[in-house]
């Protein structure tokens, strides 16, 4: 009979160094959440940070095998702990931004057919045409940028088109260097997914869209318009479009749960399978921001997003669609010199305790009495610049200031230098 339990709902997470899974109920209340350590739970991989770092320093990849794999032990988990599948409504997910998955010429039909007597991993082992996918971490692809960025006249030309000026991790670039250094493993791919199309095609039993957000980070989509630019794809490599099927809206329903599911583990043939995105996109979301709002992930580097209106691309930074309202984008800026900064200045000036440095703050007033300065540890992203710099109420350099004083300069400099950049990419602070 139909299992009258109460509806739930699944996200996945599918990160650099696990996967995550959590289920929540139509309250949006947590009944359940597991995850899968690829270095810890995966050591036949042999990854590290759940990576491998090639012998160039710059080459970054992920098994992809690893990620199918880490898929089946954790349903297999929620199956041993008894987790019902039949009451979940519908599933959607995350990946790491910028990944790529490539996949064989006839996979389609192994991804439709797998056997549900068999963990999928076992029946995908002979799809992707490599087995290695690039991930956000490279930087190998330094040449690929200057073409691309050449081929459509100029940095800031590519970024008006696709929200970003060239970047090496970016997906566009990743592929030109595949179709450059293999052209005979582009020749044997019939279609590249981004990791959260790759995940979503998994439960889709057929190749999932590649949603405009996590889209808007590969140098190959024109963000107003929201379908592939062809200047830049012919840039990157030939016959591309085709390869990476038409974008959709974030939120778009593709349809329900493949068979596989459904006779393995007793998913309900209604579950719908929500498109997946990039696991940035996926944090505004999460975080329910709304127009005007700013987040800041304040980590070993600072992350702000915004949820902006009218944007105005810059080589600082990145705009992609924004993720809840297709008319809409958001700004992605980061900031290398964090938590790191922070703590050397706590160390250096509050005896690396936090609450004397709280103290020390507070002592000092709001403005800082005119003292400035700028801290960037190391090489800074935005700006480009690295070193100390700090101004007195005169406006002249000057080689230090008072512990309290360095305290506040440090904490009103990095949110100035993200307030200015927020505006300089059309954020409106409103009054």
């Amino acid at each position: 009979g139909r299992d009258m339990a109460a509806p739930c709902f699944l996200g996945w997470d599918f990160s650099t160094q696990q996967l995550k899974v959590i289920a929540i109920d139509e309250h949006l209340r947590v009944i359940y959440e597991d995850n899968v350590h690829f270095d810890k739970d995966l050591p036949e991989f042999k990854t590290q940070g759940g990576a491998y770092v090639h012998s160039d320093r710059l080459t970054v990849t992920s098994p992809v095998l690893m990620w199918v794999k880490a898929l089946d032990m954790i349903l297999e988990k929620m199956k041993s702990s008894g987790f019902n599948f039949s009451q979940v409504r519908a599933l959607s997910g995350a990946g790491q931004q910028h990944g790529s998955v490539y996949w064989k010429k006839g996979s389609i039909q192994i991804l439709k057919n797998a056997s549900p007597e068999l963990p999928l991993h076992q029946s995908l082992k002979a799809c992707f045409a490599v087995s290695n996918s690039p991930i956000w971490m490279d930087s190998s692809t330094a040449s690929q940028c200057s073409s691309l960025e050449k081929a459509v006249g100029g940095a800031q030309h590519l970024a008006a088109i696709t929200g970003s000026r060239a970047y090496e991790r970016f997906t566009g670039n990743q592929i030109a260097k595949i179709y450059s250094q293999n052209p005979e493993v582009y020749t044997q791919t019939e279609r590249i997914s981004l990791v959260s199309s790759f995940a979503a095609s998994l439960f889709l039993g057929a190749y999932a869209p590649i949603d405009y957000s996590d889209g808007s980070g590969m140098n190959l989509l024109q963000i107003w318009e929201k379908v592939w630019s062809v200047s830049c794809l012919d840039a990157c490599a030939p016959g591309l479009e085709e390869k990476l099927g038409s974008p959709v809206p974030s939120h778009s329903v593709l349809g329900s749960i493949s068979p596989y599911y459904i006779q393995r583990y007793g998913f309900s043939q209604d579950c719908k399978v929500v498109a997946f995105t990039g696991d940035n996109p996926a944090s505004l979301a999460g975080m329910r921001l709304q127009e005007g709002d700013i987040a800041i992930s304040l980590g070993t580097s600072d992350t702000l997003f915004l949820w902006i209106q009218e944007p105005t691309p810059a080589l600082e930074g990145h705009i992609l669609c924004n993720p809840v309202d297709s008319q809409t984008f958001m700004a992605l800026l980061c900031f290398k010199n964090g938590s790191l900064m922070r703590e050397k200045i706590r160390d250096d000036c509050a005896s690396g305790s936090w609450d004397e440095f709280s103290k020390a703050l507070s002592s000092t007033a709001a403005g800082n009495n005119g003292n400035l300065g700028f801290y960037f540890d190391v090489m800074e992203i935005t700006p480009e610049a690295v070193g100390i710099h700090r101004f007195n109420s005169d406006n002249q350099k000057v080689s230090d200031f008072p512990k309290e004083v360095e305290i506040r300069a440090l904490i009103e400099g990095q949110f100035m230098a993200k307030r200015i950049h927020a505006e300089k990419l059309g954020y409106k602070v409103s009054k």
